[in-house]
């Protein structure tokens, strides 16, 4: 690529055309900042492109090289797929009166050389969520025999009828196919309140959730009923608890605990995860004695400061969630962290070093870089930053921790216990 991708715009109905007297650029924080060639790829099959109402683009001026504003239309931002990673967010100036944008992750994107360019890096390999994965034959027969098979299981009707049929979630859907992940939703109840929750936004909130929460406690006899066959029949089987789809999985931590016990005298197969925000570690440490294999803790940042006004706590502390890992470390089982990247916030020089404290003092296994699904400025409004400091950018700061810690994994997803315990760099292209 000899030059940056063009920007982008939308006409307001639906049309996406290209400015050739504006380049593209990226947003880290609150700035727009060019961005070098090299962080361009293409669009990744499955990934889409937004318009941003009430947003102007902001570029750099082809002939001048100043960066102004694009005038012609609202500004556009792409939706980057599962295992890629976003490296800047879209550069725009956001207008007085412009509603709050949904909970989607906002790329920055461009046109170059009739195609579209997103500034992304592919940060997993395992293919278990790519769009052309997904036969949709088999997820309904799926669907028809497993809701036959589980007549009276609430949630095997809760992830047909909700998650796999109406909200198209992927590991539904993986799950319908028999393969690979199988989600457990588990607690209708959650101890955060966080900004950007997916699945429960407060009335007088200017956004929506994505999707409706879990509005029932499963039983340990309904999770062990659909699990189990799970486990021993599907490739590289992982059981999870805690999905988008609920509250904290540790407020339900006896119904897991008798669950894992009970899968483990049907089963030995596969892996047992739980998905959680690691608020209780002393839930964590039964679980672990329990047969709970690896353990996955969100968070927004490795700093307090950053983190407590996002999640906004009841009842725990962002220690918690550092001993959580500790406790699964300690068990020998897998630990990583559910890592929102906000360009600008992410790598920021103070985040990369409490970030590194993280992983020395946890004994940290594996960070899933995954895309933040938040507008970017009423996220940074809401957690009061003004000025988020010297940035690294995503891609170099990846760079410097692979380089110190060699044996930390970098990912998207929940590994397998084959990947855990043999090639952790397989793929599922064959499975």
């Amino acid at each position: 690529m000899n030059h940056p991708p063009y920007l982008l715009y939308s006409d307001g109905e639906g049309n996406i055309f290209e400015d050739v007297s504006l380049y593209a650029c990226g947003r880290s924080g609150w700035d727009a900042i060019p961005v070098e060639n090299d962080e361009w790829i293409e669009l990744p099959e499955g990934g889409q492109l937004y318009e941003l109402p009430q947003r102007r683009g902001i570029g750099i001026d082809v002939k001048t090289g100043e960066m102004r504003l694009c005038e012609k239309g609202w500004a556009v931002a792409a939706f980057i797929p599962p295992a890629f990673t976003g490296t800047y967010l879209a550069a725009y100036e956001t207008l007085p009166g412009a509603e709050t944008l949904p909970l989607f992750c906002y790329t920055a994107a461009g046109w170059h050389n009739e195609k579209f360019y997103v500034t992304a890096v592919r940060i997993e390999k395992d293919i278990r969520q790519e769009s052309a994965g997904f036969d949709e034959e088999k997820i309904e027969a799926g669907v028809k025999d497993l809701l036959s098979a589980y007549k009276h299981n609430r949630l095997v009707q809760h992830l047909a009828n909700n998650c796999c049929l109406t909200y198209h979630c992927p590991a539904a859907r993986n799950f319908f196919m028999g393969r690979w992940e199988c989600p457990v939703p588990s607690s209708p109840a959650c101890n955060a309140n966080c900004i950007g929750c997916i699945s429960f936004q407060p009335q007088e909130e200017s956004i929506f959730s994505t999707q409706d929460r879990l509005m029932f406690k499963p039983t340990a006899e309904e999770i062990v009923e659909y699990t189990v066959p799970h486990l021993e029949s599907a490739p590289y089987p992982i059981v999870s608890f805690g999905q988008g789809c609920e509250g904290e999985p540790l407020l339900m931590w006896k119904t897991i605990e008798e669950s894992i016990k009970e899968i483990r005298k049907h089963t030995q197969k596969g892996s047992i995860n739980i998905n959680t925000n690691g608020s209780d570690p002393e839930a964590v440490k039964v679980l672990c004695e329990a047969g709970l294999n690896s353990i996955r803790v969100s968070t927004n940042s490795a700093r307090e400061k950053i983190y407590t006004p996002y999640y906004r706590p009841n009842n725990y502390q962002f220690e918690d969630i550092l001993e959580s890992l500790k406790v699964v470390n300690s068990f020998g089982g897998w630990t990583s962290i559910n890592y929102f990247v906000f360009p600008g916030m992410t790598d920021s020089v103070e985040e990369y070093e409490a970030l590194r404290e993280l992983i020395k003092s946890t004994g940290l296994k594996m960070i899933q870089w995954r895309n933040f699904n938040i507008d970017p400025d009423w996220y940074l409004g809401k957690i009061g930053v003004t000025e988020t400091g010297e940035c690294i950018g995503i891609r170099q700061m990846m760079d410097l921790l692979r380089e110190e810690f060699p044996d930390l994994k970098f990912g998207y997803f929940n590994p397998s216990i084959e990947r855990i315990n043999g090639n952790f760099e397989m793929d599922y292209a064959h499975s």
